[in-house]
């Protein structure tokens, strides 16, 4: 099935890996695959917020999907002036992601996949969010970092893979920031990352010694967790800092930020010498936080580079990813079949055939 030579096609996305449930529609014109032909129709995001000093629970997050899907698509459809006459396919995140919320977003799929009698896409989180990257900022070949809550992976696209150069080996940069915000009981609304970001910007008078592991191109996050879990232990204290001063919530949130990203900073480095790139592009949730596109603009520039990244409508989980990643696939004949329909936590981003890219 070729529909290269259909003027416009239209995909509904649902996006539930984590705790953001997520539906948009997307508009494809022209005669090509070009990214550039896209047009977002609609974005609508609804998240799911625990108490301070909690995370999300499974259960919880897919409870509240399962709450507000019905809502959310309805908005996302009159947000977008379209008919259901008007879709071409269903596209849902198969992984990965939390078990739990995935299966009550992918049922829900499949669920208007055969309620409207549309062909369903089931789509890889991760290849989602470089091609929503890729469509925005208009990277041309990119290393790129995907750095979110459940994943930490560089990587670089050759012969229609996107392949993995580097990633964290045990916890994902965003968990650990998520972690650590439990640690220090700040509020989950809007993000835990993003209240971290925040407490950042009133550090800097002191950097807090948390242990620096890079290994090869891979990254580890548990070890730096633990230590900043220690230094926010004795911060309750009373504890001191180097320079004789009591130890603040800003203090240890600017040094875990400034550890962590200078670490992601060597390993995309070390990419873009591998395959000879002067682009980065930053996709995921971390990829909101200034400092981290601050910290990779400037060793971009230093190789006569440039870094690209998007606001939080694109960076955060949404459904508009999955709506332009699947829309791509769709494009090139695939489609997922009702009893195939499944989610996995576990999606390699390897593991997909990116057939629309030459």
């Amino acid at each position: 099935m070729d529909l290269t030579a259909h003027p416009n096609r239209i995909a509904l996305g649902l996006e539930g890996s984590a705790n953001k449930l997520g539906i948009g529609v997307i508009l494809h014109t022209g005669s090509s695959l070009d990214p550039s032909t896209s047009t977002v129709l609609s974005n609508i995001r609804h998240t799911f917020v625990s108490p301070p000093g909690t995370g999300f629970l499974p259960k919880d997050t897919a409870k509240h999907h399962r709450s507000f899907l019905v809502r959310i698509a309805k908005q996302a459809l009159s947000a977008a002036n379209v008919s259901i006459s008007q879709i071409d396919c269903i596209c849902y995140t198969k992984g990965p992601g939390m078990g739990a919320p995935l299966t009550s977003v992918a049922i829900g799929a499949r669920t208007l996949s055969l309620l409207w009698n549309k062909p369903l896409v089931g789509v890889n989180h991760c290849v989602g969010h470089i091609e929503m990257g890729r469509a925005i900022t208009g990277a041309s070949h990119p290393v790129v970092l995907y750095v979110s809550g459940g994943n930490t992976q560089v990587i670089a696209y050759a012969e229609q893979r996107y392949r993995i150069f580097g990633e964290a080996l045990d916890i994902a940069v965003g968990n650990c920031l998520d972690r650590f915000a439990r640690t220090i009981e700040i509020s989950n609304d809007p993000a835990p990352g993003y209240n971290i970001e925040q407490l950042a910007k009133q550090g800097g008078r002191v950097l807090l010694d948390l242990p620096y592991a890079v290994k090869g191109m891979d990254c580890s996050f548990s070890g730096i967790l633990t230590r900043a879990d220690e230094l926010a232990a004795h911060m309750k204290k009373g504890g001191k800092a180097p320079d004789g001063e009591p130890i603040t919530p800003a203090d240890l949130c600017f040094s875990l930020q400034e550890t962590v990203f200078s670490m992601l900073v060597e390993i995309t480095e070390r990419a873009m010498a591998h395959v000879g790139s002067n682009q980065v592009l930053i996709v995921g949730g971390v990829g909101c936080n200034e400092r981290l596109q601050e910290m990779m603009g400037a060793m971009a520039a230093d190789r006569g580079g440039s870094v690209y990244a998007t606001d939080e409508r694109f960076c955060i989980d949404n459904g508009i990813m999955i709506a332009h990643a699947g829309l791509l696939a769709y494009e090139t004949g695939f489609q997922t079949p009702i009893e195939e329909s499944t989610c996995t936590q576990r999606f390699r981003t390897d593991e997909v055939l990116v057939k629309w890219r030459k």
